[in-house]
């Protein structure tokens, strides 16, 4: 028996299951790697040719050239992986609050502040 999709549970989040797990495994391979400073190097001399070396299909690619962590959750990537990412461009988790809200991050900075967090 399959178990219900929790994906409706929570409106527009994308639960992380075997299924994720399964279509991100090249993406969050490729991110693991980022763990050695020699492989963000290589990533950042070539990204194109980093994205092939791990096999990324073309929405992964598509989502590593806009430097959306949105897109690449949506493309089977886990958050603890794709921090590694978002880290080589010096993305925090305010920047990918800006995104997942849809906000400027000024804005989302603001908002922030407003609630006390």
């Amino acid at each position: 028996m399959t178990a219900p999709s929790r994906s409706q549970d929570i409106p527009g989040t994308t639960i992380f299951d075997g299924n994720e797990a399964m279509k991100g495994y090249e993406l969050n391979k490729m991110c693991f790697s980022f763990n050695s400073q020699e492989n963000r190097d290589a990533f950042l001399r070539d990204e194109e040719g980093y994205c092939e070396k791990f096999g990324l299909n073309e929405q992964q690619r598509d989502a590593v050239r806009r430097r959306n962590v949105l897109d690449l959750i949506a493309a089977g990537g886990n958050i603890y992986y794709l921090a590694k990412f978002a880290g080589i461009f010096g993305l925090n988790v305010q920047d990918i609050g800006a995104q997942q809200t849809g906000m400027p991050l000024k804005k989302f900075k603001a908002m922030l502040v407003a609630r006390g967090q």
